[in-house]
């Protein structure tokens, strides 16, 4: 009875119709168990999966695997643009994969087949990969119990199992800034045992946004490797263990501005012009993610448990140019972060004889980080001017966490068309600089007075600890006396955000072929979390607004009508904090100053973010046609302003407002067998307009980013 507003969605069903027993079959022969078909033990599991933890209560949009292909560069496309077109997600870096739901700055939690995926460092790779999403969901709202941690919304991830999709593809794919991708998949079943792969290399000449507005960035390659794979093997038919690996390897140059004025020289000495070039720096990112998951599912009458294990490595190195960061920062940081992460999952739901349904669970994750760094500095006077040559400071660190969940709750389902779910968490989060718990309820009310009406609304009580990858191991103390030392020494350990979370909407079915919806939500938290780039390495650090308050409202609608679908998103947002309460080192004087007393925007608040696209298919004999067009619009983030007396206001201002329009026709050639050959054509930024997602100012921003280009892709793949 959860609310689902969808865009044009495509349901697989799988059933089996009751088996008869054969009249002339003896009595012994009638009395042996009958080996159900694995594909039907699969579907049925699979719904009974979907039964431990459903997403009562809250906004739910769901994207199908054949939806993926309906937008722009399909399963070609990086993962974070397939979520853009989900209401209330805001555009940011689309190389590093950042997104902002509902006026939030990550905190998002990942699910692979509904078990946790821990956390990597944040960085421009991105190791999800469209091409093993079988089917995914966006969760947000007032979430159930069962989801902890991270609660701006859960991405719940169904990969391809090869149980339904037995067959594969190879592909190739390429076009404009220099981009080449070769990838496959392949699945199937053999016996009881249904598997699926996936693998893709990538390279590109725009890896990281452009920080100017040219058509090309300037030293901007990357190459990216990705492989997945899924295993599941079927014990009986009530129970199957499933084992889930992926790996990701990343490189990416960091791009180039023409015409910066430099500071200093390595040696010290003031800069001489025409000593060094910025179009010629030289900096690099390496990023590595590598997870593994094994879950066992066993389903009797009326209960249903999982049970997961993982582990994941995760790792981000950047790497300064040793001369030139120098010239124009006074800087060279070497920076090599590295998690690693493991932990349990329990799951669990049992049917009673009443109206009622219990479920709970227990998460236990477990991470280690190591940082080292080595940064280049000049020694200064008190007026911060170099006084000899550069040397290194070297400050290595580990830092651990804990975290720690437990939920119960209870689905009541007070008459046929009211349902009541309600239950609370207990979160307990434990680090080298910081332990806390929490006690959180949750009650969502789902009321459907028609057929065609859904109303819900909700609270949550939520507790958010700090990623631990994302906070900062600087000691300040140590830059004292060189170019890299901070104007302000305040260092207070970054906290856990507690934050109360009310939201209520609507979904109407207004005909057969259309749906709209609409949902608000409001938001208030005590150390408000955020994260920003600062200084040189692009890494993000984490801390605290002492207060925050997020609000917005949605409105989604979804038409399809034979060949055609069509959809709209448009969500209103504000996301603002008041005074910062950790990590002050990492801010100008001024601005803690003003922010100790006023509330700003969050650096990410976008006031207005939507998406609409329509899309047909033509089916023929040969095979079929199908054509998209699709768009995206944002009033822009923030950036920093100045108030009539000169002042300074954090976050006071925007970016200009954009809007991009994306076009493709794909075709698809029915070849011997169920081979297929297929051939697309994406147009990115149709228009080739140029616009801004970053201009360099801002809390936590440290360079300008402007949008793709116009660019041209094509693609040909053969299914077999």
């Amino acid at each position: 009875m959860s609310v689902r507003i969808y865009l044009p969605i495509f349901f697989l069903a799988a059933a089996a119709a009751p088996l008869a027993a054969d009249d002339n079959q003896d009595t012994a022969a009638n009395q042996t168990p009958i080996a159900m078909d694995p594909v039907v033990v699969t579907a049925s599991l699979d719904k009974a999966r979907d039964d431990i933890v459903p997403s009562l209560g809250a906004s739910t949009f769901n994207i199908s695997s054949e939806q993926i292909t309906l937008q722009p560069l399909g399963t070609d496309a990086p993962f974070n643009q397939i979520m853009l077109r989900a209401p209330g997600v805001a555009q940011d870096s689309a190389a590093n994969g950042d997104l902002h739901v509902r006026g939030e700055h990550a905190n998002l939690q990942y699910r692979i087949n509904d078990v946790l995926l821990p956390e990597g460092i944040t960085g421009f790779g991105l190791e999800l990969d469209p091409r093993f999403v079988g089917g995914m969901q966006l969760i947000t709202g007032s979430l159930p119990a069962q989801y902890g941690f991270r609660t701006a919304g859960v991405v719940d991830i169904h990969t391809k199992s090869g149980s339904f999709e037995n067959g594969g593809e190879a592909d190739v794919f390429g076009g404009s800034f220099g981009t080449s991708k070769a990838s496959f998949e392949s699945g199937g079943t053999a016996g009881k045992l249904g598997y699926f792969i996936d693998g893709s290399f990538d390279h590109n000449g725009i890896g990281i946004e452009n920080p100017t507005a040219s058509k090309m960035p300037i030293h901007d390659a990357t190459d990216q490797y990705k492989t997945f794979v899924y295993l599941s093997r079927i014990l009986n038919d009530t129970s199957r263990i499933s084992v889930m690996g992926s790996a990701s390897y990343s490189n990416f140059q960091v791009p180039n501005t023409t015409g910066l004025a430099p500071g200093t020289s390595p040696d010290g000495n003031p800069w001489l012009p025409g000593t060094f070039d910025s179009a010629s720096l030289n900096e690099h990112q390496n990023e590595q993610n590598y997870y593994g998951i094994i879950a066992y599912q066993k389903s009797t009458d009326g209960l249903h448990f999982q049970l997961a294990g993982y582990g994941r490595y995760s790792s981000v190195h950047f790497i300064p140019d040793p001369t030139g960061d120098l010239f124009f920062n006074g800087v060279a940081s070497d920076v090599d972060r590295k998690i690693y992460s493991g932990g349990l999952q329990a799951d669990a739901s049992y049917l009673t004889n009443g109206p009622h349904t219990l479920r709970g669970g227990v998460t236990l994750l477990s991470e280690h980080l190591t940082a080292d760094t080595t940064t280049t500095v000049f020694p200064v006077d008190g007026n911060g001017d170099p006084t000899g040559s550069p040397f290194p400071v070297v400050n290595n660190g580990t830092e651990h966490a804990l975290f720690f969940g437990l939920y119960l709750q209870d689905e009541w389902k007070l008459t046929s068309r009211l349902t009541l779910n309600y239950g609370a968490r207990c979160d307990v989060y434990s680090s080298s600089f910081d332990h806390e718990n929490q006690f959180s309820p949750r009650v969502n009310l789902i009321y459907r007075p028609t057929n065609a009406t859904t109303l819900h609304a909700g609270y949550a009580r939520y507790f958010t600890p700090p990623p631990l990858e994302n906070v900062s191991a600087a000691t300040v103390t140590l830059f004292n006396g060189t170019s890299n030392a901070s104007a302000v020494t305040q260092d207070d350990p970054v906290q856990a955000e507690r934050s109360h979370y009310f939201d209520a909407g609507i979904s109407q079915t207004l005909s057969s072929r259309l749906q709209v919806g609409l949902d608000g939500y409001y938001k208030t938290a005590r150390n408000q979390l955020d994260d920003g780039l600062f200084g040189q390495s692009l890494i993000l650090s984490a801390f605290n607004y002492q207060k925050g308050k997020v609000y917005g409202v949605e409105f989604t609608a979804s038409y399809a009508a034979g060949g055609f679908s069509a959809y709209a998103n448009l969500a209103r947002s504000e996301a603002q904090g008041k005074d910062w309460s950790s990590a002050q080192f990492l801010f100008d004087p001024s601005d803690l100053a003003y922010v100790q007393d006023h509330w700003i925007h969050l650096d990410h608040d976008q006031r207005l973010s939507g998406s609409c696209g329509a899309s047909y298919t033509w089916q023929g004999s040969r095979g079929s046609t199908r054509a998209y067009v699709d768009a995206l619009y944002g009033t822009g983030l923030r950036t920093d302003a100045t108030d009539n007396l000169g002042n300074t206001i954090p976050n006071g201002g925007t970016v200009p407002a954009y809007a991009t329009i994306n076009v493709g026709v794909e075709r698809r050639f029915n070849l011997a067998g169920k081979r297929t050959l297929k051939a697309r054509l994406d147009v990115v930024n149709l228009t080739d307009k140029s616009y801004e997602l970053r201009n360099g100012s801002g809390v936590g921003v440290n360079a300008a980013q402007y949008g793709m280009r116009r660019g041209l892709f094509g693609s040909l793949g053969l299914s077999f």
